[in-house]
């Protein structure tokens, strides 16, 4: 049970209103977008500093507290649930874009800036910041440096770590390490800002982050495919990066999805469907003309149902906003979304897309699939109520023998959503005993108390 000591204490050193622990305020923090997952913390620190951030860690580590960092709660793996209760370390306070070097194309950020707001604010100079995973209207920089988010645009510009030049970090034993910094090229020691990109914080407390920035592309055109058979847009999908054409993005949505979607934004899309692609392609005006027409050859060599494009910026910007609605459509229609990540090599996309449709027979559920396409990075959503636990245990059912399948054909069982509490039992199958002993010596080193996001990516020997 936590002190009035220590909650004292906490408030002396980063203000009585950046501290919460009556219930009715802490309740939330026991969530994030992952179902079925609650854990109540004792208290919540919201630091406006790093300062804060390290005077908080101390007494943590005093009274053996456990850690659980957070910034706006929207994972979906448990990364950011206090598994073990303890602090909730939450740092959507300290919210400043600190730096757009204009000179060197980097940005320097507080955690807990949000990520569409660095990318207004960079687009104002005449930047591109690349990631832009689907909760970027409320996701910190942060939450993504620690879960190496994804995003639509990973097909071409890749996902988080490939953007992270500089971390400032404060350790579990209360040290502040700065790794890594604006220079290009940087291989002095070991590669600790890669290490802790994807942590989900198990390692250490991100502070400050400066993130690489490119200049945007001068010309898009989006492409808006329909297909008859979820199969054959797979296909299609397959064939056009083997045509070493890479578009910017390739999103996919099944039948279920597009009907979710439309009866959300009413954009007009059409039921009868089988699976839409949202291809776009982007780039200096030239190239974008000659791989949107090459993308249109391939997809009408394929005999998809219908092709459209996108007549102006609005428009484009209209379909791909319709997309990112699709976890939100989705989770309209039943009590429980229950989200997934499986990723697979491109090749196997068609196949992967008949394994989804076999165990959703097989199971007997309400399934809408959607996802980064051109990666292989799909989101089988399972629409149920974790009231009926007889649905729930044929969900989990489905899961298991679709990962099952997805490890088989060399594929990842997390894409970009991490592994948290969910998927612990699931990485250990991809990496096996030897992989999870390594990981557990590297968290020994960095945290030998174990306070810091316990609970998280594998069992501990209590579990």
């Amino acid at each position: 049970m936590l002190s009035r000591t220590t909650i004292d204490e906490l408030q002396r050193v980063v203000g009585a209103a950046n501290v919460a622990s009556e219930p009715e305020d802490l309740l939330v923090l026991g969530y994030d977008s992952t179902p079925g997952i609650h854990h109540l913390p004792e208290v919540a620190v919201y630091p406006t500093s790093t300062e804060g951030v390290l005077a908080v860690l101390e007494i943590a580590r005093r009274d053996g507290l456990p850690v659980t960092p957070r910034g706006s709660g929207t994972g979906l793996s448990g990364g950011s649930v206090p598994a073990k209760g303890g602090m909730v370390l939450c740092l959507n306070r300290m919210n400043k874009i600190l730096e757009i070097d204009e000179e060197n194309l980097t940005a320097t950020v507080e955690a807990g800036v949000v990520t569409l707001d660095l990318f207004n604010a960079t687009a104002k100079k005449g930047l591109f910041y690349p990631p832009d995973p689907g909760s970027q209207k409320i996701s910190t920089l942060g939450g993504n440096v620690m879960e190496d988010a994804g995003g639509l645009r990973g097909l071409k510009y890749g996902v988080t770590r490939d953007y992270v030049m500089a971390l400032q970090c404060v350790l579990p034993d209360g040290s502040l390490i700065q790794t890594g910094g604006k220079s290009v090229k940087d291989v002095a020691g070991y590669a600790f800002k890669d290490l802790l990109v994807g942590s989900e914080g198990t390692l250490g407390i991100i502070t400050e982050i400066t993130v690489k920035l490119i200049p945007p592309p001068r010309d898009k055109r989006t492409i808006l495919a329909y297909f008859s058979d979820i199969r054959t847009a797979g296909e299609a999908v397959s064939k056009i990066i083997a045509a070493k054409i890479i578009p910017s993005t390739m999103e996919i949505m099944d039948k279920a999805t597009i009907n979710c979607v439309e009866d959300y934004v009413k954009i007009g899309l059409p039921r009868s469907m089988a699976a839409l692609l949202l291809i776009e392609v982007d780039g200096h005006p030239a190239q974008v003309a000659e791989e949107a027409a090459a993308v249109e050859v391939i997809l009408r060599q394929v005999r998809a149902a219908e092709i459209h494009i996108a007549k102006d910026a609005e428009q484009a910007a209209g379909l791909a906003a319709a997309r990112r609605t699709a976890l939100s459509a989705l989770a309209r229609m039943s009590p429980t979304t229950l989200l997934e990540d499986a990723t697979v090599p491109r090749s196997m996309l068609a196949e992967t897309f008949a394994e989804i449709e076999r165990l959703t027979a097989k199971y007997k559920l309400n399934v809408g699939t959607f996802g980064h396409a051109g990666d292989g990075n799909l989101h089988p959503t399972v629409l149920c109520d974790e009231r009926d636990l007889e649905e729930m245990h044929r969900a989990h059912a489905f899961y298991d023998e679709l990962y099952a399948q997805v490890l088989a054909w060399g594929g990842t069982v997390s894409g970009e959503h991490g592994i948290g509490i969910a998927k612990k039992e699931y990485l250990a199958r991809q990496i096996g005993a030897g992989g999870v002993a390594v990981m557990k010596r590297i968290k020994q080193a960095f945290d030998p108390n174990g306070i810091l996001n316990p609970g998280k990516i594998f069992a501990d020997e209590r579990e």
